[in-house]
């Protein structure tokens, strides 16, 4: 039996195959450090895990639950969205829970993309935006993110760009892998732009509450309802990335759109995780303040890492990774393995965000400072021999 012709240009993810890669070489005892995938390593709240317990104990709840999830799920993402984006959002039918916002991407992508659409992709950028645009039939188009434009989009490069048929374009702010920060100013630029062409604009939006002190989302531009939704997380926030806790916000006509697709890919989400997510939703400011706290003292040992292998990078950067540029020359795929083969060490070469981003690295901060100050050892005393 032969793949679907849909598969053809699409491969493994890359962070699946290079996990199986690592734990192949603990098992065989390499004790490789991860600082490539930003998968929290800190617990969520403790009253998040109480409340997930207490409900899973109630014998009524173990039953299938609504599409569109539980009422006082979408009011508490509602009274999150107005409490810190100063956004309003209406619970009965501009707000959709998801099992995660990467089954977001999916599921925008076949409600409103066509066999032949194009959609405009950031490079560097997230794999999955160009996944789900192959999954749909459509085409990526990248617009290229620069470090001399603070990776951000370039409007008058994007006016010149053919956008024919053009359908759907993604945006990531705080960005990743970079950890460039968009402004409002920003997002009206880009709202005005989707306006012009009849493009929706989708802003992914996961980090804004990881060494950021302004959280923006796209929905607080006036008009920004007419042509753009927001996806957003609990993964990266809350220390929930196994839970997969995700919502999409937007227009009513865009949500419905959406239910159609997702209505008959799930028969709901777990009532005792909707309602963990409700407590994580109305968690205080203090816990925030904590996280931060904690990855601010990571994020000074990461750098002393990257000065200890001659990369350099900005402090400016916001969310869960440090983005780091290459000496001239390097290229990230080799870079990268031989950090992983000289220190037993895994950092994220940078060509999987795109191709002009071959010149960098990634590195995640959901590594404990005792695991990052045995990497800063390892690679001294080699160095240092």
């Amino acid at each position: 039996m032969n793949e679907s012709k849909r598969l053809a240009h699409i491969q493994e993810y890359y962070f699946s195959a290079k996990l199986k890669e690592i734990h192949d070489l603990n098992k065989q005892g390499a004790d490789i450090i991860n600082l490539g995938i930003g998968s929290p390593d800190l617990p969520p709240p403790k009253s998040v895990v109480e409340e997930l317990i207490r409900v899973s104990q109630q014998p009524d709840s173990h039953s299938y639950q609504s599409y569109r999830g539980i009422e006082p799920l979408r009011e508490a993402i509602s009274d999150f969205y107005q409490r810190h984006y100063y956004v309003e959002m209406q619970a009965e039918d501009e707000i959709l829970p998801l099992m995660g916002s990467k089954e977001g991407i999916m599921h925008i992508s076949m409600a409103f993309l066509n066999p032949g659409d194009k959609v405009l992709v950031p490079s560097p950028g997230y794999m999955t935006y160009t996944s789900a645009t192959l999954l749909a039939g459509a085409n990526p188009i990248y617009y290229e993110l620069t470090e001399a434009e603070n990776y951000l989009p370039n409007i008058a490069d994007l006016e010149k760009m053919d956008l024919t048929n053009c359908k759907l374009m993604w945006i990531n702010y705080p960005h990743m892998p970079t950890g460039a920060r968009a402004t409002k100013n920003v997002f009206k630029d880009l709202i005005a732009f989707a306006k012009r062409h009849k493009i929706l604009l989708v802003n992914d939006n996961p980090y804004s509450f990881i060494l950021n002190d302004n959280p923006l989302s796209i929905l607080q531009v006036e008009g920004a309802k007419e042509v753009a939704m927001e996806l957003n997380s609990l993964s990266k926030s809350h220390n929930m990335a196994g839970w997969r806790i995700g919502m999409l916000l937007g227009k009513a006509s865009y949500i419905n759109a959406v239910m159609k697709f997702k209505s008959n890919m799930d028969s709901g989400m777990f009532y005792a995780l909707q309602m963990a997510a409700v407590k994580a939703l109305q968690i205080d400011d203090d816990w925030y303040k904590q996280q931060h706290e904690i990855y601010q003292r990571r994020k000074q040992i990461v750098m002393q890492i990257l000065e200890a292998l001659s990369l350099a990078s900005s402090r400016s950067q916001g969310g869960l990774f440090v983005w780091a540029k290459l000496p001239e020359g390097k290229k990230s795929k080799e870079f990268s393995e031989d950090v992983l083969q000289k220190y037993r060490v895994f950092i994220t070469p940078g060509f999987i965000f795109g191709k002009q981003s071959d010149g960098h690295v990634r590195i995640s901060l959901t590594t404990n400072k005792t695991r990052l100050k045995q990497v800063l050892h390892r690679i001294k005393s080699i160095e240092n021999v």
